[in-house]
């Protein structure tokens, strides 16, 4: 069953994923403690055998041993070849998700196009609704070890509905040594253009529609099914996993902690327990542990892809649309903003502080405060311009085009200005 915490970290709070480190089912933990303890536990084993039971000579031929290792451990590109794997594979992963075949295009169009409320009518609607559903189910029978031990014959398919027994029995009629996933959809496309020649689809555009949705659900089938087929190659797994293994194993001899008395560099502290190796340790090969889970989302580990529940969620809901729901409208009423222009739903008072005034753009404060801060300049520009006028005898006039907000001071200017209050005489 899938992991899902994203409630738990939809705001962002002081040691906020402190939580999360205490999960059992999903969690690296889980994944890793039998690596973790095998490797704690030969490192021990390693040790108690250099300071209790290895004589002098052997001592000094280990400790040469070890500082060899150390230093040629580092030359394994960990980091490099274990990054670009697991992003290879995280891409892959989520590329299956977004790829799943979700019935609900085909259901909306089935149910709007195939017309008829009789019984024929529905039956059309249900079977071409059950020929989509039987195709998912074939391509996950073949990629996921869940729904093929759920349905481990076609027998089995049979008995759940999904198959009649005469559809079963032209279904192993047709012999191919190929996966016969495709023929669910011969089926539907047969069975669409009878429809249209009865009626039942009423318009050609709606059949062409109609079989270009079922063509992007067989190619969402199709790459499931090429996802299974050709994988990451298998040299790229052996490498990582052999880098992995093999920086640890070395790692097992190269940090141990050698006597200090012999005056090794870097080896002046005896201190037992190799915190930062088991560190290393666990980040690295719980990295790897990430691609090992994602690399197959099909199958049974807790974050794999919930298939069964898929099958039974798109066939509940598929039929429910295409039948029941068909033509089946609640009654029209008018909303309660009918004659309310500025409709404003209601705030809780848990979600008051979410009740923001709209956004107007970055510089409309901005904006605001030079055009009130121009108004006393532009006040004195204008007594200055009617002084002068004065001394001069004539009238003088503002910029043609005033700042916005000292609009109306410039038309009462203006104004006054042609009624003979201020000629520029006497």
């Amino acid at each position: 069953m899938t992991v899902t915490y994203s409630s738990k970290v939809a705001n962002a709070t002081f040691f906020g994923f402190h939580r999360l480190l205490l999960k059992w089912k999903g969690s690296i933990y889980k994944l890793l403690y039998r690596e973790f303890i095998a490797f704690a536990s030969l490192y021990t084993a390693i040790s108690v055998l250099y300071r209790f039971f290895l004589t002098g000579s052997q001592k000094r031929f280990f400790e040469k041993l070890s500082i060899y290792c150390d230093k040629y451990a580092e030359q394994i590109p960990v980091t490099f070849v274990l990054g670009f794997y697991v992003t290879l594979v995280v891409n892959r992963w989520w590329n299956q998700f977004v790829n799943l075949p979700w019935p609900d295009r085909l259901m909306f169009l089935i149910s709007s196009s195939i017309q008829g409320r009789d019984e024929y009518g529905r039956l059309l609607r249900r079977t071409l609704m059950r020929y989509v559903n039987l195709t998912s189910l074939i391509i996950f029978r073949s990629v996921s070890t869940a729904v093929y031990k759920r349905f481990p014959t076609m027998d089995h398919v049979v008995e759940a509905g999904f198959m009649t027994v005469d559809e079963r029995k032209n279904f192993d009629h047709l012999k191919s040594p190929h996966l016969k996933y495709w023929i669910p959809f011969i089926w539907f496309g047969n069975l669409a253009s009878k429809a249209r020649k009865e009626g039942r689809i009423r318009d050609s555009v709606d059949l062409q529609t109609l079989m270009n949705e079922m063509n992007k659900y067989r190619s969402w089938c199709s790459l499931l099914f090429g996802y299974n087929w050709v994988g990451i190659p298998l040299v790229y797994t052996q490498v990582v996993t052999l880098a992995v293994y093999t920086f640890f194993f070395a790692c097992l001899i190269g940090r141990q902690f050698l006597d200090p008395e012999q005056g090794y560099v870097g080896h002046d502290l005896d201190l037992y327990i190799p915190v930062f190796t088991l560190l290393q340790f666990f980040f690295y090969a719980g990295w790897l542990k990430v691609a090992e889970q994602l690399i197959n989302p099909f199958g049974e580990d807790d974050d794999d892809f919930e298939t069964n529940w898929c099958i039974d969620r798109n066939l509940q809901v598929s039929l429910l649309a295409v039948d029941e729901m068909h033509m089946n409208l609640p009654k029209m009423d008018k909303d309660i903003y009918w004659d309310d222009s500025a409709a404003q739903p209601p705030y809780t008072l848990a979600a008051a502080d979410y009740c923001i005034p709209s956004f107007l753009g970055s510089t409309i404060e901005m904006g605001e405060k030079q055009a009130v801060s121009a108004l006393p300049f532009v006040a004195t520009r204008i007594s200055e311009a009617l002084a002068e006028g004065r001394q001069r005898g004539k009238a003088v006039f503002p910029p043609a085009r005033p700042f916005p907000l000292c609009q109306s001071l410039f038309l009462q200017w203006r104004k006054a200005l042609a009624m003979g209050h201020y000629t520029g005489i006497g």
